[in-house]
């Protein structure tokens, strides 16, 4: 199994719209990309009380094999990254991993 992230790291003077990232944009991509399903993480705290997140988000998209996850983000790349200045002016960090399961 293939899990694509896409993580947007926090700072202070950085905007990010949770409500539209979630309701429009992760919506758009599952719709374009057609994974097996998909989790948005919303950043709350750093490790010590009080403090700010790494990530103002994080959305992680599982696909059945790499070939799937190639083909969706073929099918859909160029229109969900000319979507992202809607939401956010941070520039993602991207992560393809093989899920290793125990």
């Amino acid at each position: 199994m293939i899990k694509f992230t896409v993580l947007y790291p926090y700072s202070e003077d950085s905007r990010f719209d949770h409500d539209y990232y979630a309701a429009k944009h992760c919506a758009m991509a599952q719709d374009r990309m057609q994974s097996l399903r998909y989790e948005i993480d919303r950043g709350v705290t750093g490790a010590a009380p009080g403090s700010p997140p790494a990530f103002h988000a994080m959305v992680h998209f599982y696909f059945a094999d790499l070939a799937a996850f190639q083909a969706g983000l073929a099918k859909g790349g160029s229109e969900l990254g000319a979507d992202v200045p809607n939401y956010t002016d941070v520039a993602p960090v991207i992560q393809v991993s093989e899920v290793v399961e125990g």
